[in-house]
């Protein structure tokens, strides 16, 4: 079932070799950057998305902001879809397109083999079929005519660096993939059911009630089309909001969503599909039997084309734990393993370089941005491994999120006790409800201070 995939990608990786050596490996521009001026080049945001749409639609080879469209004309070619969601767009994002369909001599002829989509905006997404990590704002879906996904690429784990979770030649190897799992459609159906999701809460972001009166179901090119942009962090924004206005807990697999393969103990090799790049000891993938240089074949019977299918799988494994099955080509083997999670598995997940930590910061601690404090800082306060130590970074100024400074933090302080918790950021919207007021002791020019910290909507 998995032959020709890894066919492909055994292909791939021997001409990787060879990409490798060029001077520099393009990386993927994310969605931060389109937030750095309202004016590149001479342009504001509002030219730049009009030029975009009109090179774009004159060039022809990308169907522009029309899924539909797409699908209809890959029922007629019979070729497999490529879906690439990114933020509306930005100077660098055009760059990036730019490059993938120009100049790089192996990724544009792999899109040649696809109905190609530029999505600039998630308005009138059909969230049943598109579900990905919203913090991302960079996604490529992999698609049959009929609806079936062959996969996802684009994952990043900080804000600013993307080195380390993706390359040109990483998604190459996933358009490889893609195109395997197509040519040997649909006698592979059963493997891919499960890389289509749950019902969403509702089918298009513009539902959501924090969206609903402000946006529609397409982009306004009538009027200001930036600010009719719904983007993709919005979606997760909207998703908290929900659960969060209704004074019920933010469940798990929104607030850690898309566990980042490090959460288990494996670093993936970005130039490469699902090449091992270490195993961090004693971790869960460690304990399981994961090799430095295993290619993870297939996880729960889903073929893995790229770090977001390793997401994809671990999003959907339960925060209370479980047993993920997996297949490794190991020295030219097949190898099963089982990764076994416990409990809790999904907190060891990093979720402070999300933009979305900005809504939970305003949701759990009144707008408070804070760092752990630096283990030399520890020992000389005599703070014991296992206590909190969180120090005060930003403490905002601006309407919701000044909520705690009016309550007596500042900058500076050191967090050692919030109801004598350690985990703030989840507690405060997992057992606390908007309104709550709870017992804080800050540490200040070497002095305890007890103060009472907000908990908002």
């Amino acid at each position: 079932m998995l032959a020709h995939v890894r066919l492909f990608l055994a292909q791939y990786q021997l001409s990787g070799k060879a990409m490798r050596q060029r001077p520099a490996t393009l990386v993927v521009c994310l969605l931060l950057t389109c937030f750095a001026s309202n004016a590149v080049f001479g342009q504001t945001r509002e030219e730049k998305v009009r030029n975009d749409l009109k090179k774009v639609t004159e060039d022809g080879f990308w169907i522009y902001n029309d899924i539909p469209k797409a699908f209809a004309e890959a029922k007629r070619s019979g070729k497999p879809i490529v879906v690439v969601l990114r933020c509306i767009p930005c100077e660098e994002c055009v760059k990036l397109d730019d490059d993938l369909v120009d100049t790089d001599p192996v990724v544009r002829p792999l899109l040649e083999k696809f109905v190609c989509v530029r999505q600039v905006s998630t308005n009138g997404l059909d969230l049943s079929l598109f579900q990905y990590d919203t913090d991302q704002s960079f996604a490529v879906f992999f698609l049959n005519a009929d609806g079936t996904i062959y996969g996802r690429f684009g994952t990043r784990s900080h804000r600013t660096e993307w080195v380390q979770d993706v390359s040109l030649t990483g998604l190459a190897a996933a358009l490889c993939g893609a195109l395997a799992l197509h040519e040997d459609y649909p006698n592979n159906q059963a493997s891919l059911a499960g890389k289509r999701g749950p019902k969403p809460l509702f089918p298009s972001p513009e539902k959501f009630p924090a969206l609903k009166d402000k946006f529609t179901d397409s982009l306004n090119y009538k009027g200001n089309v930036v600010k009719s942009c719904i983007h993709c962090h919005q979606i997760g924004d909207a998703m908290r909001d929900y659960y969060r206005a209704q004074s019920k807990p933010i469940p798990e697999e929104i607030l850690f969503p898309y566990p980042h393969p490090k959460t288990v103990g494996i670093t993936l090799d970005p130039e490469t599909a699902s090449s091992i790049k270490s195993i961090a000891p004693d971790s869960a993938a460690d304990e399981a039997g994961f090799l430095m240089g295993d290619v993870i074949v297939a996880l729960n019977g889903q073929p893995i084309l790229s770090s977001a299918d390793v997401q994809w799988v671990l999003h959907n494994t339960s925060p209370s734990g479980g047993n993920v099955a997996a297949i490794v080509k190991r020295n030219g083997n097949d190898v099963a393993l089982k990764l076994q999670l416990d409990d809790g598995w999904r907190r060891k997940d990093d979720i402070t370089w999300r933009v979305s930590s900005w809504g939970l910061c305003r949701m759990s601690t009144g707008g408070l941005r804070c760092d752990p404090l630096p283990e030399e800082r520890r020992k000389q306060l005599k703070i014991e491994d296992g206590k909190m130590a969180l120090l005060i970074r930003v403490a905002g100024r601006y309407n919701a999120h000044a909520a705690a400074r009016k309550a007596g933090f500042q900058e500076g302080d050191i967090i050692i006790s919030v109801d004598g918790r350690t985990d703030l950021l989840t507690y405060g919207v997992t057992e606390r409800k908007p309104g709550d007021r709870v017992p804080a002791i800050v540490l200040r020019n070497g002095r305890e201070k007890r103060l009472m910290l907000p908990m908002q909507k």
